[in-house]
């Protein structure tokens, strides 16, 4: 299919891309893991909660550490969780949690950088290679500050297998790391494509609509659903785009095309400031950012763009 638009060079969906290698079979084996450990190569990324800790540097800040610099910097808390991300080449990577408190105090230091994963993102302030790690760590270690205690029992439970899963002592139970789906679509009609827009968006901005996949349901299912609550408008056919990792808590956006059935907008206000639709040279002017109103689509380092940008690049529709 040739282009329909030349919206340019396509941007880096953020957070995917890894180089790393899991090597999920050395989790099971606490002597490799120590080794790797133990080996001066080996690295840490340091999470604190929603911010992440990076070393101050050109043209990017860097947000590995070794392991001693990262004991040093957590050195007030009586503990701290490691987890073993992988491997990049020979030498392993892990991520360590500290407290938020102590992060916010480090930010005094002069080699330091302070600030939340989103941000390291939208503003290019690590290396695009540093992105899915990070997302990794803190989806990781954010799931680890939730399940402190057993879902099962409510007894405590401790870390185990490199940080890829939690046991509990008192029942038995063994819990493992989860990510939450999420569908995030963009509806066609046509020459039109359907937009929202939630209160915390930046001014100006649309984007696509996008919801939690339910128990029980399919992707397909879920993206009707959610088109149907927030917009009032009935999809048939689904095409499956692509996804992202989004460590916001911990979710996995699944990208998808829909078709639109319907075009009357009924919109939920609880769950959108407003939706509407959109014709294909306006939302050109949006991804180019010159659209004469300021609206603008969603940012390049996010799958909605993508997502957009798919819809806008192709002369046909995808159904």
């Amino acid at each position: 299919m040739s282009s329909r638009f030349d919206l340019g060079k396509k941007p880096h969906l953020g957070y995917t891309g890894s180089i790393l290698d899991r090597a999920a079979e050395l989790r099971h084996d606490p002597a490799a893991i120590a080794a790797l450990a133990a080996d001066p190569r080996a690295r840490t990324l340091v999470i604190a909660g929603e911010l992440v800790c990076l070393r101050n540097g050109e043209p990017f800040n860097d947000p590995t550490f070794t392991l001693a610099q990262a004991a040093l910097m957590s050195a007030a808390e009586r503990t701290h969780e490691q987890v073993f991300l992988g491997r990049n080449g020979d030498a392993a990577l892990f991520a360590v949690a500290i407290d938020p408190d102590t992060a916010k105090a480090l930010r005094s230091r002069s080699d330091l950088l302070v600030t939340d994963l989103r941000s390291l993102a939208t503003g290019a302030l690590a290396s695009p290679e540093h992105l899915p790690a990070l997302a990794e760590a803190k989806s990781l270690l954010g799931w680890h500050n939730r399940h402190r205690f057993c879902p099962n029992c409510g007894a405590p439970t401790r870390l185990v297998e490199a940080g890829w899963r939690r046991d509990c002592a008192a029942c038995g139970a063994q819990h493992f790391p989860r990510t939450d789906p999420v569908v995030i679509m963009l509806a066609i009609h046509g020459e039109r494509c359907l937009l929202g827009r939630q209160p915390r968006f930046a001014k100006g901005m649309w984007s696509c609509l996008a919801g939690f996949v339910e128990p029980g349901e399919t992707i397909e299912d879920a993206v009707r659903r959610e088109t149907l609550e927030e917009a009032g408008i009935v999809c048939g056919r689904v095409a499956y785009f692509a996804s992202q990792p989004w460590p916001f808590p911990m979710s996995l956006m699944i990208g998808c095309h829909a078709q639109a059935l319907t075009t009357e907008l009924k919109v939920d206000r609880s769950e959108l400031e407003d939706a509407r639709w959109f014709a294909r040279d306006e939302v050109v002017a949006m991804v180019l950012r010159q659209h004469p109103d300021g609206l603008t689509a969603a940012h390049p380092f996010a799958i909605a763009q993508h997502i957009i940008r798919a819809w806008l690049e192709v002369d046909r529709s995808p159904f």
